[in-house]
């Protein structure tokens, strides 16, 4: 009877974790289309919940800083950014994102040292490098 209980428990136990891996895999993929849908709450749960299952899954902080830079709630992007860019360092998008924040801030020293990363990683966002120049210009020039 032991044994019974035991294989029982233990083939729960398995299928259990077989469908949670399996249903996390999806979370990502419906969170995005739920943020692209503009369903903003479902979309950050579903985030969280994903982050959970898969804590160095990038995107997954890259839409919550998405989010949270709709939200306003300037210390949550931020601290989603510099997580993704520290679990993908290559990531153009985030890195474009931050320093646009850090030019927001007038930090012109983070900007000039994340446009130097963002040129020798971009590959699909190049172009952006001349919007960065201009805005830093126009900022140094709106300071004199």
């Amino acid at each position: 009877m032991k044994k019974l209980f035991l294989y029982l428990f233990l083939f729960f136990l398995l299928f259990n974790i077989k469908i949670n891996s399996f249903s996390s895999s999806n979370f990502f993929k419906e969170a995005k289309k739920l943020y692209d849908q503009n369903k903003i709450e479902k979309s950050k749960f579903l985030l969280h919940r994903n982050i959970v299952f898969n804590p160095k899954h990038s995107k997954s902080y890259l839409y919550l800083a998405k989010i949270y830079k709709d939200e306003e709630n300037d210390s949550e992007f931020e601290k989603n950014l510099n997580t993704t860019l520290l679990l993908n360092p290559k990531d153009e998008e985030a890195m474009y994102m931050l320093i646009n924040f850090n030019l927001k801030k007038s930090n012109f020293s983070e900007v000039k040292k994340l446009t130097e990363k963002f040129l020798i990683i971009c590959s699909k966002l190049c172009n952006k490098k001349n919007v960065i120049e201009e805005n830093l210009k126009n900022i140094e020039l709106d300071i004199k």
